[in-house]
Order: structure tokens, then sequence, then C-alpha cells
């Protein structure tokens, strides 16, 4: 029988019949949008990610582009973002009409490299023809970036700190979570995702009441939100006082309730994810580049990601022993015809190499040692074949 890649269903059996009673209680109470487990929800992710405010939204790429339309980014800025990375995270810059500028990265964890950023910064400061607004650092693959050194980058240049966690919410570094630096925190709760939900969502994790109040009206079109109302009358529903161009980007009430449940037993994965971590690194270290995680930092695992010089090799090797593989970034954002045309201000030599050598392997808190014993020997056949 394959091995799976990601196992949904060993999870599910796990959470047993609470989740199918969260869920059917939902169905039974008709409050499908917005219902009372959204702000349950918002309440429990903001006790867990150390945020004292959340907002639940429609999808992780809904969850970046919110805080840039907050703080009222568009045409003319520059927001600094890694290449390697989904494209969801640069996307966002155009869909509200600012500009990414693509920074490299740190050979050894892949996320944002703060000296790069600093350059970056500064090489689009001298040019001129656009102005530096903000920095969107990335939790590659599970771990946290190096937010002390891109926070003080950020600072010194004036400049909003964004943390994607679409891979990564739950990570921690020196036992803070990335929104002790950063003024907002996002994250993806697709089902692939560390903590995902059985469809779309995201949220916006931040520590300023105005802004998070701003995001509220943002998410459902504009709609008035109470410090909007202070002194003022309007007794009619505030979705139909329409203050700021907004969206729609409400998170169902049933992946809320799915979230609920599966946040209860989120913690005790991260662990079994690093023991799944250390059993690899135990078995692969001395035949391929396993991962390296900032020091202080603990990765939630999102990819367990290594290093080959045959990638294609390998891949079709494990294919063989039916043990399924993932090539996470294999043509960076930068590279891609449709983002061609942004700075990438030095070019991005580490990403371009990174490129073509990564490639992730089955990664899981329920991966059983007669599976990964497997998998490690399985890729040390490989190598000594090829040694």
């Amino acid at each position: 029988m394959p091995i799976p890649f990601i196992d949904l269903q060993s999870q599910r059996a796990r959470l047993g019949q609470p989740l199918e009673d969260a869920i059917l209680k939902v169905v039974r109470s008709g409050a499908y949008v917005m219902g009372p487990e959204i702000a349950q929800f918002e309440t429990a992710l903001g006790a867990f990610g150390q945020a004292p405010f959340v907002l639940s939204c429609g999808s992780g790429t809904e969850a970046l582009q919110l805080p840039l339309m907050a703080w009222g980014i568009g045409p003319g800025d520059a927001v600094f973002c890694p290449s390697f990375t989904f494209a969801a995270t640069a996307e966002v810059m155009p869909l509200v009409g600012a500009s990414p500028v693509f920074v490299d990265i740190l050979p050894d964890t892949y996320n944002l490299d703060p000296a790069a950023l600093d350059r970056a910064i500064e090489a689009v400061k001298a040019d001129g023809e656009l102005t530096p607004r903000a920095v969107i650092a990335v939790d590659l693959f599970g771990q946290p970036a190096d937010y002390p050194a891109i926070a003080a980058v950020a600072r010194k240049h004036g400049l909003k700190l964004i943390a994607d966690s679409a891979q990564g919410f739950g990570c921690t570094l020196n036992g803070q979570h990335p929104i002790h630096w950063a003024d907002v925190a996002t994250t993806s709760f697709f089902p692939a995702k560390p903590l995902g939900c059985y469809g779309d969502g995201g949220a916006v994790l931040c520590k300023d009441a105005r802004l998070h109040d701003i995001l509220v009206s943002l998410r459902v079109h504009g709609q008035a939100v109470k410090s909007d109302l202070e002194g003022k009358t309007f007794d009619h529903d505030p979705k139909y006082l329409n203050l700021r161009i907004g969206m729609n980007s409400r998170m169902d009430t049933i992946q809320a309730a799915v979230l609920l449940q599966k946040l209860s037993i989120f913690a005790d994965e991260i662990e079994a994810r690093n023991r799944v971590a250390a059993r690899y690194a135990a078995g692969l270290s001395d035949v391929v580049a396993v991962p390296k995680v900032i020091e202080g930092g603990v990765s939630v695992w999102a990819q367990y990601t290594i290093e080959v010089g045959d990638r294609d090799g390998l891949i079709a090797h494990l294919k063989g022993h039916e043990i399924p593989t993932a090539v996470y970034y294999p043509i960076p954002i930068h590279r891609q015809d449709v983002y061609s045309a942004y700075p990438a201000p030095g070019g991005l030599p580490v990403t371009d190499a990174k490129a073509g050598k990564v490639m992730s392997l089955p990664m899981h808190p329920y991966l059983t040692p007669e599976d990964q014993d497997a998998i490690i020997a399985a890729i040390r056949a490989f190598a000594g074949r090829n040694a």
C-alpha cells in the first residue's frame, strides 16, 4: 500500500465522534456563515498564537491582502518578500496595485535573508521609483523566519512587517510566536496545512485594536464597525453602511467548528511532527542535506524538505517504492513570466540554486515508524547506489 504524503484520515479518526457532532451541530443550527463558532475559534486561536486580536477570513491569501488594504498600500508602493514561496505571498501586492520586490533567502533555513532584505530596501530607495511600505516574511516549510533581525531591518526603514505563517502557524522562536515581532501574522487553513480545515480558510492575528476593527470592516464589504459609529446613529444592520472598499472574506461556520476540534490536539501534533523530523534527521543526515532549524526555533514541519544532487533520480526511485514526494517550488516566483517585470535587486542566487535541489518527503503526525523506516531505507539505498 502506498505511504500517504499527508494523512488526514488518521487525524479524522483520532478526533472521532466529537468532530462529526461539531459539524452536525452547525448543519442543524442554520448559522452557516459567521455563526457562534467563528468568535469561539477566533478567541481560541488568539490564545494559542499569543495574539490579542484575531480575524478569521476566507483564505490565507485574503489574510495577506486584508492588512495591505487596511494600511492603504497601493500603486507606487513596494512590499518586500521572498521569491522561494507559494505565489500567494507575492500575488496580493498586484491585487492592491502595489509592487512585490523579491529578496533572496538564507541557504540553510530557506527563509528571508535579513541582510539581503536591507540591501533590497536600500536599492529601491536609491532607485526612487517605488516607496517601501512593508515586508512579508514567510515561515517556510513550518519554521519561523529570523524575526528579531527582520524586524530590526523593518523598523530601521519604517516598514510594516507581516509574518506569513500559512505553513508555519504554531511555530515559535525562543518561546515567542511570530506576532511578537510582526505587526500582523497571517495563516492559512487549507486542508494540507498543519492546522487545516475541510475547505478554505485563513486568519489575521494582530496586536492593534483599531487595525483589527478596520480588518473586521474590510472582511465584510467595508461595513461600518463599532468605532465608526461612535457618536452616530444607524439603526440598521451595519453591513448596509459601507465606509470602505472591502471584500467578502468570511469563514464558513463549519470550518470554524472543524478547526476548534483540531486546535484541541494541535500542540500534541506539533510534538509528534518534531519526533518524526528528528527520526528523519537521525536516519538521513549522513546521506542527504537535512533541514536546519533556526537556533531557538520550533518548527511545525509543514514539510520535511531535503536537498539532493540527483533530485529527479531519487524521486523516480522512491516512486518505484510507492513513496510519494513533492517539489516546492521548482520555479521561484521571480522566474514566473507574470512576475518577471517586478524588481529583484541584485538577483537571487541562493533562491535560484535551491529551487533545483530541494524535495519534500511524507510528513504528518501519524507517520508510523515502520513507514518512516521504509522511506529512510529507500533513500539510503539510492544514496549508496550513487555513491
